[in-house]
């Protein structure tokens, strides 16, 4: 029976690390589906994602990269193409990114399971039960330290990888970022970097902008910092009242947020530095 895996890997950029994988892969049977691969000049880093199928099993496979992975110092990592990825998502007031990830999910449009659903209003109680997904109910601001206690346990019982805030306006600790680092992400109602922290479309209202935008991006200890993944613009009107800016922009996050999931999902996101490298 054939497997499916897709290899990702990171390392310094030299010469030989195409031929040295793709012999590794062509002697042990894989036909390699899909490949792409990216130096960074700046930073003498190479990335690559390569899909590819065949007989042997992912341990088989480990064992024969790791002495390539060793050689040429890789971060290296082994994927089962059809495994889905396990997600929690996490929301406040605002539920329209919440509803079309589980659109999304039920549809089949991304490559992702909804584990587990966890908010600190009850606004997607009801969206959670009516499609069957654990909902989890959060304490507010001042419950920080046992929201986030809370959230840890969920994390490692539900198996989580990846953590989205789909307008989640709680600010998560230094602590909790730093143990789920490269596996948080935050869509932010703006084109960042302008119009960071809290009311963005009325910033964006006041000094009369023509594209309104969102930002999916990593989640770091800096707030609306983190490597950017996707974003999104809409074009707005000179007569447009921040309410009709909030009804357009909502349209463009969760679009961005669902790109950015999907990008994910598919191990198509790197993060270099402060910036990602995106495969797709």
């Amino acid at each position: 029976m054939s497997s499916r895996f897709i290899i990702t890997l990171s390392c310094p950029d030299r010469p030989g690390i195409v031929a040295a994988l793709s012999h590794v892969l062509a002697e042990n049977g894989f036909n390699i589906t899909e490949s792409q691969q990216y130096s960074d000049l700046e930073s003498g880093q190479f990335f690559m994602r390569v899909a590819c199928e065949g007989a042997a099993a992912k341990d088989r496979l480990s064992a024969e990269l790791n002495p390539l992975a060793a050689g040429f110092d890789m971060h290296l990592a082994i994927h089962e193409a059809d495994k889905k990825q396990r997600m929690l998502i996490l929301l406040s007031k605002f539920d329209h990114c919440l509803i079309d990830l589980i659109y999304r999910q039920q549809s089949g449009s991304i490559n992702m399971d909804i584990a587990a659903i966890a908010s600190n209003h009850e606004t997607g109680r009801h969206w959670a039960e009516g499609a069957g997904l654990a909902y989890h109910g959060l304490g507010q601001k001042q419950d920080k330290a046992d929201n986030e206690a809370r959230l840890n346990a969920l994390i490692d019982e539900a198996q989580i990888d990846l953590i989205v805030l789909a307008r989640y306006m709680q600010i998560l600790t230094p602590q909790f970022v730093a143990r789920h680092e490269g596996r948080i992400i935050n869509i932010h109602h703006s084109f960042l970097p302008s119009f960071k922290g809290a009311e963005p479309y009325s910033q964006a209202h006041k000094r009369g902008v023509k594209i309104i935008g969102a930002t999916a991006h990593f989640v770091t200890a800096e707030l609306d910092e983190g490597p950017i993944i996707a974003q999104g613009t809409e074009p707005v009107r000179h007569d447009m009242s921040v309410a009709d800016l909030v009804d357009v922009g909502r349209d463009t996050e969760r679009r961005t947020l669902a790109r950015a999931v999907s990008l994910y999902a598919e191990r198509r996101v790197f993060i270099n530095g402060t910036k990602t490298v995106i495969f797709d």
